[in-house]
């Protein structure tokens, strides 16, 4: 089969796309210096102090490797003209297995020269931007700005200016709250954040029970324990290094979630943007296709061999505990090919919740690696019950071809994602449903033995474990058809499929279940002080997979919708809509710290309406508010049906008393 090394690649990648933080100790330091030659012509000089175990890649890697720095010269060819290329200090050379080329790099100290020539006698201060990628463990993209003067003069930055009419509309997208210190007397956001850790930790712990099962893991567990109890001096000791070694398992993949942290960003709205990402969603989908044909057989992902004949070398060497830490990370990496695929869904799970993504995925991680130690701590415990575990056979290769359909499932949620965000309405709900069906459909002829796969063994009589799961399949399909013939709501699927308004079938109203709601702020507020009315103000998403829980299961109950429908305006913001504004619509909005961003798209007004006025940016998020901009109640966020309906009977009677 073939041997793919795709892990590395993906994680590259992945933090690419979401390494736009900076971390408080930065592992390279940058200073530039200007050396006149002539009365036109001057030598500049940038060089980097790099941290230990640190490097930074050359102007001149190979192609097709990993991102080479590179040198933006601000006024080139205007003001001065550049004399000869931007030369380099002492490299090194290193081949990569990742991309399969010899790369070039600085390490502990890298400089950069340039001569320049004036064109323009008068000019001496510009900027000159580096892009450059510095590598340990993980690769981050960075970005400097050295500001030269030629004349040693100090540097003046030419602050960046808006005009009049984004001053305007800067202003009027801060709201005249009443009632403000509302906000923070809920306790609605630290439990949702909670329970969204835990579900994510309950995903990782059933994605590790799953691995146990497939045929790199389970046909270990026997082995390896035996290994413990036979192989040391006491029955006690066999055991301890048994349950040091799950331990070990634990922390491995716990510390493989870690360089996510490094990446937090202090822009409030860049996690929604990362989720929400059209091009991630689509790399993400064809990940999973990806994964999912592994499963079936086509080719094998592994890590490379010599990792895992390092690890178990070490192991034997070291001895002791560190010896056992070796053989838990060589089980990490022999045991790639069938967790590597889990734990991308995993992965991708973290990206479809709520809250930070970093400690969403710790707390994944966590739970995988303790379904997978666990087998090995109990059964050192407990080695009679080694007799009672089934045989490796079949079943297994079973298990790793409906997993395999499963991670097709999930792949077209993101490609969904990518759809709702970029309005191309190529994915509508009956089309995703559909799509569904017929997965679940050759899922269940190939459990019944219709048809096969490559790594399919000889065909044999049917078990009934197969039996059961293939009229599981047969079951969830009549289950989806019943959605798509609208017999039954999906309650249990909520948040998959699109929302029932983005349909093939024309609809009464755009909104959630029909009701009425306003998509701009501004008319709303005008419809709710005509008719004064408190306002239900719900910032939402497109690929916000709990905004759809609660618009499925909690406003679609008849008290919530009643009270949303008759007493309420509902006025629902979609933080991430990619639609571009129109052109007079589109405005630069400065913060209090004098940061200017740009607002060009839909999603971008109203995540910036919502960070300034009510300093959140998760989804989904609730507020009150009377037309005279009074705040009814504190904010809330995803619960459950008699908590929402409290909390809007309480906004309401508020309105209600400030009219008498």
């Amino acid at each position: 089969m073939a041997q793919i090394r795709v892990f590395s690649v993906l994680m590259f990648l992945l933090f690419a796309t979401v390494a736009i933080g900076q971390s408080d100790d930065e592992p390279a330091i940058w200073k530039h210096d200007v050396k006149k030659v002539s009365e036109t012509e001057y030598e500049l000089r940038f060089s980097a102090t790099i941290f230990k175990d640190w490097y930074i890649y050359s102007q001149y890697t190979a192609e097709g490797g990993s991102m080479p720095s590179e040198f933006e010269y601000e006024g080139a060819g205007v003001d001065y003209e550049l004399l000869g290329k931007t030369t380099e200090s002492k490299t090194y050379k290193k081949h990569t297995e990742v991309f399969d080329v010899e790369e070039t790099f600085f390490k502990e100290k890298a400089v950069f020269t340039q001569r320049i020539k004036l064109l323009n006698p008068e000019f001496k201060q510009f900027k000159v931007n580096l892009f450059y990628q510095i590598c340990k463990e993980v690769c981050i993209p960075k970005d400097v700005v050295f500001e030269i003067s030629l004349d040693g003069s100090t540097f003046v930055s030419q602050e960046q200016a808006i005009d009049a009419r984004s001053l305007e509309m800067t202003k009027a997208l801060k709201l005249d709250l009443k009632n403000k210190e509302l906000l923070n007397q809920g306790s609605e956001l630290r439990s949702s954040d909670t329970s969204n850790f835990w579900m994510v930790f309950g995903l990782g712990f059933l994605g590790g029970l799953i691995a146990l099962l497939t045929p790199c893991v389970f046909p270990l567990i026997p082995l390896t324990v035996s290994f413990f109890t036979k192989q040391s001096s006491t029955k006690s000791k066999g055991i301890t290094n048994a349950i040091l070694y799950g331990f070990f398992i634990v922390l491995i993949y716990f510390l493989l979630s870690l360089p996510f942290h490094l990446f937090d960003s202090i822009d409030s709205q860049i996690l929604n943007t990362i989720a929400t990402n059209i091009w991630l969603n689509i790399f993400f989908f064809v990940i999973f296709v990806f994964f999912a044909f592994s499963f079936f057989g086509y080719y094998e992902l592994t890590l490379p061999n010599s990792w895992a004949n390092k690890m178990d070398a070490a192991s034997a060497k070291v001895g002791g505990v560190f010896g056992i830490f070796f053989m838990a990370l060589t089980l990490a990496i022999v045991s790639f090919s069938c967790t590597g695929p889990i734990l991308g869904g995993l992965l991708g799970s973290t990206a479809l919740a709520q809250g930070s993504v970093a400690t969403n995925l710790s707390f994944g991680m966590t739970g995988f690696g303790l379904a997978l130690a666990l087998p090995f701590a109990l059964f050192a415990l407990f080695p009679a019950w080694l007799n009672s575990l089934p045989k490796s056979g079949g079943w297994m290769t079973t298990v790793k071809v409906t997993l395999g359909f499963l991670e097709l499932a999930l792949a077209f949620k993101f490609l969904s994602n990518a759809d709702l965000v970029g309005n191309w309405g190529l994915f509508k709900r009956e089309i995703f449903i559909g799509i569904w069906i017929i997965l679940f459909v050759l899922l269940a002829l190939y459990l019944f033995g219709i048809f096969r796969f490559p790594h399919d063994g000889p065909k044999q009589r049917l078990k009934l474990g197969r039996k059961i799961a293939g009229l599981g399949s047969v079951a969830f399909v009549v289950y989806l058809v019943l959605g798509l013939t609208n017999v039954t709501n999906l309650k249990l699927l909520s948040g998959f499929p699109p929302p029932d308004f983005y349909s093939i079938v024309e609809t009464k109203s755009d909104c959630p279940l029909g009701l009425d709601c306003f998509k701009d702020f501004d008319e709303g507020l005008a419809f709710a002080q005509a008719e004064n009315k408190p306002i239900v103000l719900d910032f939402t998403g497109w690929a916000c997979v709990n905004c759809r829980k609660m618009e499925e299961n909690v406003w679609s109950d008849s008290r919530i919708y009643s009270l949303l429908k008759e007493e309420y305006v509902l006025i629902s913001l979609y933080v991430d809509d990619r639609k571009a504004l129109s052109k007079n619509d589109q405005f630069d909005f400065q913060y209090e710290s004098g940061r200017v961003k740009t607002i060009e798209t839909i999603g971008q007004k109203w995540g910036t309406f919502q960070t300034i006025n009510f300093n959140a940016a998760s989804q989904p998020y609730y507020v009150l508010l009377s037309p005279d901009l009074k705040l009814l109640n504190s904010a809330t966020q995803y619960t459950d049906i008699e908590a929402y309906e409290t909390w809007l009977k309480s906004g309401l009677e508020k309105h209600l008393l400030s009219m008498h």
